[in-house]
């Protein structure tokens, strides 16, 4: 069945996502990537192309939200920005901000309307973006507050590879805050919309769920710490009652290698770099961000903006055209289903 072309939201245009999206771009055929339309500056990417020595190879366009069931296969397709961009490779401007804000704001906009099947999102600069007034803890946030209509929805982050998914329950916060934070309501909530968004999108009817524990060993009977006995467990128990297939809390550090890796579809894990560092050292190029609980299909590469790269011709765009794939994957098993 055939999709929408995927939007791509340039992101920081002083970092790596124009490089990556370029690259991309000139492996769509070998790498059999989904036709997709970014969202950006067509005298930015122009610049880059030159400065990787790209010019000859590429060829952009132009083109309009309502054109797009007639894009060329040849050029890549860019929607202009009402704000141009003026930064340059590793060298941000302030202005930039208000551009990579309504590169998200299209994006999302492209997507609901049906006329794209999903977004991939370009790194950010948080900092720039904070800056120039930007309230929000970061992309995913933000994401979910423009497709709330007002009302609450809780985004949940999966780092997905070939091999593991990981979800972390708490995110951006300190480590020593952690346990302050951690609910079993949050769990449980973290957990349903997981299983749900794991069979609506991606096909698996029964996901199993494998909890990790918060302490060293799972807490070892309440002797290193209680979370594991007080806030996971009961979660546990609750999930189970919904119907979902959810064992632990597990001691992290047997979680991740291949034969544990058999036992489940996906790791709740309790913290960021619990979920992370088994994510980033099994597919560090092939890690894909996709975010769950959104109305919206969203997925980016799981890597920051690399200014201290752009423009060298060293980013390496695996995650981004990953993120493409992926993002096209689920759009077409949520329209078989629908």
């Amino acid at each position: 069945m055939s999709i929408a072309p995927i939007a791509v939201s340039i992101g920081e245009p002083a970092g790596i996502g124009p490089d990556i999206i370029l690259s991309a771009w000139l492996q769509r055929k070998s790498a059999s990537l989904p036709l997709f339309v970014v969202i950006g500056d067509k005298s930015l990417l122009e610049a880059r192309a030159a400065t990787l020595g790209l010019g000859l190879e590429l060829k952009l366009e132009t083109v309009f939200a309502g054109n797009f069931d007639s894009l060329s296969s040849d050029a890549l397709p860019i929607m202009q920005l009402s704000n141009g961009m003026k930064g340059t490779a590793g060298h941000s401007h302030s202005d930039d901000a208000y551009g990579v804000i309504e590169a998200i704001d299209t994006g999302v906009s492209l997507v609901r309307d049906g006329r794209a099947a999903a977004l991939v999102t370009c790194p950010i600069n948080k900092k720039a973006l904070y800056d120039a007034g930007f309230s929000h803890p970061g992309h995913t946030e933000y994401l979910a507050e423009l497709c709330g209509d007002g009302k609450t929805i809780r985004p949940v982050m999966m780092l997905a590879g070939p091999d593991l998914r990981t979800i972390p329950v708490t995110i951006h916060i300190p480590l020593s805050e952690v346990s302050q934070c951690l609910t079993t309501e949050m769990i449980i909530e973290t957990g349903r919309i997981v299983a749900d968004d794991l069979r609506q999108r991606f096909g698996i009817e029964n996901p199993r769920l494998a909890v990790a524990g918060l302490n060293p060993h799972a807490g070892e009977e309440g002797s290193m710490g209680r979370e594991d006995i007080d806030v996971i467990k009961p979660a546990i128990v609750a999930l189970k009652s919904l119907g979902i297939d959810a064992v632990g809390p597990l001691p992290a550090d047997t979680m991740f290698h291949a034969n544990a890796r058999k036992n489940y579809d996906v790791a709740l894990c309790m913290y960021h770099d619990q979920a992370l560092i088994p994510s980033k050292t099994l597919a560090f190029d092939e890690g894909v961000n996709v975010t769950l609980g959104l109305p919206i299909i969203r997925t980016s590469p799981d890597h920051g903006t690399a200014y201290d790269i752009a423009g060298t011709g060293k980013a390496n765009p695996q995650s981004f055209m990953e993120a493409l794939k992926m993002a096209a994957q689920m759009a077409e098993f949520a329209n078989e289903r629908d």
